[in-house]
């Protein structure tokens, strides 16, 4: 059951390692009805395809070994009203910053194209809930953004696939940094609409 996406956790996981302190990020990966997911509490190197829990959109684990992760309400809400086929929450540094803050993420340099035109900050609510997960949806539905901040918490991204989601997920950990790090030394500017359109519509043709 979910041979493939299972797999994909297991080879994705230890990147968590390079962005979130000690076992508090997760993953996961969907594919029609159902995903798999990082398991709870368990290293990210340490644990192998049949461990990897598989998850419905109703939250019911299905196949796996193993619990999955404790933020199974955040992935559901996200998978039931979201385009995405992944998804990848981290506690990395600088995003977490601006989670301290309570303060999102602005255009203030085009890479944020990546992930939408802003990354919008959630306000706080406990881990693993679906209070949490309600407020995370809400704010990326209004910004139409494929990322959010979670306050006083960290950070969620989403992507096509796994390998996509964890870039989207590097890139907003470098913007937040960037940015914190330029507030350091004045007031950065933001992108204007009509220069992120720009930027959106050369994206469109980026690449091989």
């Amino acid at each position: 059951m979910l041979a493939r996406e299972r797999v994909a956790v297991v080879d994705h996981a230890p990147t968590l390692a390079e962005l979130t302190p000690g076992r508090t990020g997760n993953l996961s990966v969907r594919r029609g009805d159902r995903f798999a997911a990082t398991p709870t509490g368990v290293p990210y190197d340490e644990f192998d395809p049949a461990d990897v829990p598989v998850v419905s959109l109703d939250g019911e684990v299905v196949a796996g070994d193993m619990k999955p992760t404790s933020e199974v309400p955040m992935h559901t809400g996200i998978y039931r009203r979201l385009d995405a086929g992944a998804i990848v929450h981290t506690h990395s540094t600088w995003a977490t910053t601006l989670a301290v803050l309570g303060e999102e993420l602005p255009p203030v340099h085009y890479m944020i194209t990546a992930v939408g035109r802003k990354v919008p900050v959630a306000d706080y609510a406990p881990y693993g809930t679906d209070d949490l997960a309600e407020l995370v949806v809400e704010e990326m539905e209004a910004a139409d953004s494929k990322a959010c901040i979670l306050a006083h918490h960290g950070l969620v991204v989403t992507g096509d696939d796994l390998a996509s989601a964890v870039e989207n997920t590097f890139v907003v950990e470098n913007l937040c940094r960037v940015y914190l790090q330029a507030r350091q030394h004045g007031t950065p500017a933001e992108l204007s609409e009509d220069q992120l359109a720009t930027v959106e519509e050369k994206f469109r043709s980026y690449g091989q």
